[in-house]
């Protein structure tokens, strides 16, 4: 940041303290790579924000808003020392808890999930979509304190601080996010060495226990949409209808698409939730396989410069929490996109730094803020002492 953009800011009062923020901002800890690829993710979203609702100019604002908001914050904790950040840790995720108890006693329904905090004078938030990332902060703290791989008993307690977050989770009727937060903690013990066979019993135990859940414990709306994904046709205007609309649309956009808003699908309000779970069918509509494939390859791109920053680590909580980060990131894209052409059931998840959204964007930001910073730990390990 040069002297003319610094007296530009201070110019204007309500960015001062931006401004003096910017001023102590080491350029070491900033990963360029990592760095051009989320802004050019942000920049297609927003674009495809921008045709998806039909030129809303204000929607698009606060987006934009949201994402220099992010972009900042990002900033901010990669200048955060690895050393800081494993002792807030555990903090964290004791605070993470507690907010999701109060979303429980206190907090706002939207979309039929409760899980929006509004306090007064704050801007209303969603906890539950950081606990995606405090997960693997506490759980590479809590497992990078004793030689890997774990034991049994530390998997076992690895496992209760992660289910203990998703369990309030799913009781805010929020399946998608809770399934991120055990998925997260899964990642960092199966980066940490936990046994194949311990997986494999886990995996079968789920596929026995899942018709018993879909039985007793499962809500109409999980059941209809578990049947609407083996065959959408059964209920084309219920709980069919979002899938069926959003294959047409990728579909219909076939090889080079339709071009920039001119999605029939999406201009004329068929694809349901088109700016944030479904964002990804407005893209193959508009731009085809070829923008398809050019989002995934960025995406990919992104990828492999956070794992090359997870192999890099200088050590095993850096390296988990890298790694972790990397791999929910990568489950929540394959997710989404899966969800969108009709592979797996839609369990309601927006497409990283794509879709419209606030907490779940700022998340994504302190989760690369936090492999930048694991980045710039390993640059600075590997420079001479004097």
């Amino acid at each position: 940041m040069n002297s003319q953009d610094y007296e530009q800011i201070q110019s204007a009062p309500q960015l001062r303290p931006m401004a003096r923020g910017l001023r102590y901002l080491s350029a070491a800890t900033i990963d360029l790579p990592l760095l051009v690829f989320v802004l050019l993710l942000c920049c297609i979203g927003l674009s495809a924000l921008y045709s998806a609702s039909d030129g809303d100019i204000d929607l698009i604002r606060r987006q934009a808003t949201i994402v220099g908001v992010g972009v900042a914050i990002m900033l901010l904790v990669a200048q955060f020392s690895l050393r800081l950040v494993r002792r807030l840790a555990f903090y964290l995720y004791l605070g993470g808890v507690a907010l999701l108890g109060l979303v429980l006693a206190i907090g706002v329904e939207a979309n039929g999930a409760r899980s929006w905090l509004d306090l007064p004078g704050l801007p209303s938030f969603q906890p539950s979509e950081l606990m995606k990332f405090i997960i693997p902060g506490v759980l590479a703290w809590y497992l990078a304190a004793q030689p890997l791989p774990p034991n049994p008993w530390r998997i076992l307690v690895a496992g209760i601080l992660t289910l203990v977050p998703a369990g309030l989770i799913v009781l805010q009727n929020d399946m998608g996010t809770a399934m991120l937060v055990v998925m997260s903690g899964f990642f960092v013990l199966l980066l940490a060495g936990m046994h194949l066979k311990l997986v494999a019993v886990g995996g079968l135990l789920v596929i026995l226990a899942s018709p018993l859940w879909y039985i007793f414990v499962a809500l109409e709306h999980q059941k209809s949409r578990i049947l609407s994904y083996i065959n959408p046709y059964t209920d084309p205007a219920g709980a069919g209808y979002n899938i069926i609309q959003s294959q047409i649309a990728i579909g219909s956009g076939g090889i080079y698409g339709k071009g920039f808003g001119e999605g029939d699908q999406s201009r004329l309000d068929f694809i349901p939730e088109s700016n944030t779970d479904f964002i990804f069918a407005v893209i193959a509509e508009e731009f085809g396989l070829v923008g398809a494939m050019a989002l995934i390859s960025l995406y990919v791109l992104l990828m492999l410069r956070g794992l090359q920053i997870a192999i890099n680590a200088r050590n095993i909580f850096a390296r988990l929490l890298a790694g972790g980060i990397v791999l929910i990131v990568f489950f929540n894209v394959y997710v989404n996109m899966a969800m969108v052409i009709g592979l797996l059931p839609v369990i309601g998840l927006p497409l990283p730094l794509i879709s419209r959204g606030g907490t779940a964007i700022i998340a994504f930001f302190i989760g690369f803020g936090l492999l930048m910073a694991v980045g710039a730990n390993a640059r600075k390990s590997r420079l001479p002492q004097n």
